[in-house]
């Protein structure tokens, strides 16, 4: 996925011919306009959904004064940054995040770098682009969640599309949708993010049918999107939250196989800094 792509929407023929007859008529030396300018209004109404192809506004362009290109280099400027910012809200509220968390402030000095990879390969998201995972193992406390959140928020803003649950949510989101009949619809919109977070993977078991739905969602991003695990369990102990030691071993090595252990250590923040001595 670009998250940079660009959207052109055909313009009216109305709007075309409107454009294309003031551009004649500059050109036939006579003024392209004799009536009242349109109120701000009905520039408004004309103008909703409707951006210009190149066909209409390159020869618009070409004819227009010096002043009238400055304007119109503003005017889509503002528009192609009002874009933007509609764009990473829309992606931050379909993350679903709990809350928003970023870089800020956050503590890095208990967290253990993989060999050759750090700070800035993570936050330049290459992982996204090479489709590799990363997991955030360590003990309760930590900072695995807050920088899972951090990471998926800055994705966001960088334009790609996040999403954010806990494992035992997306078990229970994937079983309801299973009962509905519209499981392949879930997996499907599962699928159109670049980055899949999960959370709490261990903190309690997914066993029976809530596993292989899970599975099916992992076995599914490999090679094709990156997910990020935050887990207090080693490898050798995930066979206890699937309850099927070659259901974890097969989820272990579509992990691995592109992918990093980020290790956190030291004690609980939360504890630390707890209000109630």
């Amino acid at each position: 996925m670009n998250p940079t792509s660009q959207t052109v929407v055909e313009t009216s023929p109305a709007t075309a011919q409107a454009v294309q007859g003031a551009a004649v008529g500059k050109r036939k030396g006579r003024p392209a306009e004799t009536s009242p300018p349109p109120t701000p209004a009905e520039v408004l109404e004309l103008a909703r959904g409707l951006p210009f192809t190149k066909s209409v506004l390159g020869p618009a362009v070409e004819e227009a004064t010096a002043a009238q290109r400055r304007f119109l280099y503003a005017l889509f400027t503002q528009e192609q940054q009002s874009r933007q910012v509609a764009k990473r809200a829309r992606l931050t509220r379909q993350a679903t995040f709990p809350v928003v968390k970023t870089f800020h402030g956050y503590d890095w000095s208990n967290l253990h770098w993989p060999p050759d990879w750090g700070r800035a390969q993570l936050t330049s998201f290459e992982f996204i682009t090479n489709q590799e995972n990363l997991v955030l193992y360590g003990d309760v406390g930590t900072g695995k969640t807050h920088l899972a959140i951090a990471i998926g928020y800055a994705a966001c803003q960088a334009g790609y599309r996040v999403k954010f649950t806990t494992a035992a949510s997306l078990v229970a989101q994937l079983r309801h949708a299973q009962a509905q009949g519209r499981l392949d619809k879930e997996l499907a919109s599962i699928g159109r993010n670049d980055l899949l977070i999960l959370d709490e993977l261990g903190y309690l078991p997914i066993a029976g049918q809530g596993a292989r739905l899970l599975f099916q969602v992992i076995a599914d991003a490999y090679e094709k999107r990156s997910i990020i695990y935050t887990s207090n369990l080693e490898f050798s102990r995930w066979g206890t939250v699937f309850g099927d030691e070659q259901m974890a071993a097969a989820i272990i090595d579509r992990t691995v196989h592109h992918g990093r252990m980020l290790r956190f250590k030291g004690g609980s923040y939360r504890v630390a800094n707890a209000t109630m001595k």
